[in-house]
């Protein structure tokens, strides 16, 4: 059973996705593990792979999303990513560009009428 913070983990997950897609990325893959490493998304456009680290907060009152994304969770998601990578040659070689991205996701429940208002922010090239 989920508690509170994974479903809305989950469900910034689920946000970030949809965002993504109505942006032209294809989905190749959620909640992957590598390494020891979770990838939250990993997306396509084109030649161009995309690792997406997704984090998701009920305010901002305790600074930026993105900014819980330090040097040290940058380090592991790369090492994933290599991980990843090794693993799934086929997508390798079919890629050119590769970059990690964070998604932000903001769920403000207090300014919206039904609830459940989300804001997303999509941040390329974020490490």
């Amino acid at each position: 059973m989920m508690n509170e913070r994974q479903m809305l983990g989950r469900e910034g997950e689920a946000h970030a996705a949809r965002f993504l897609e109505s942006r032209g990325y294809r989905i190749v893959a959620r909640n992957v593990r590598a390494d020891r490493v979770e990838i939250d998304l990993i997306v396509r456009r084109g030649r161009l792979l995309v690792f997406v680290e997704v984090k998701s907060r009920r305010t901002g009152a305790h600074g930026l999303a993105a900014e819980a994304v330090d040097d040290r969770k940058q380090r592991r998601l790369r090492r994933g990513a290599h991980a990843w990578l090794a693993a799934n040659p086929a997508v390798a070689r079919q890629t050119g560009e590769r970059r990690f991205d964070v998604v932000t996701c903001l769920r403000n429940e207090a300014s919206a009428p039904d609830g459940a208002r989300w804001s997303v922010e999509h941040w390329k090239a974020a490490f």
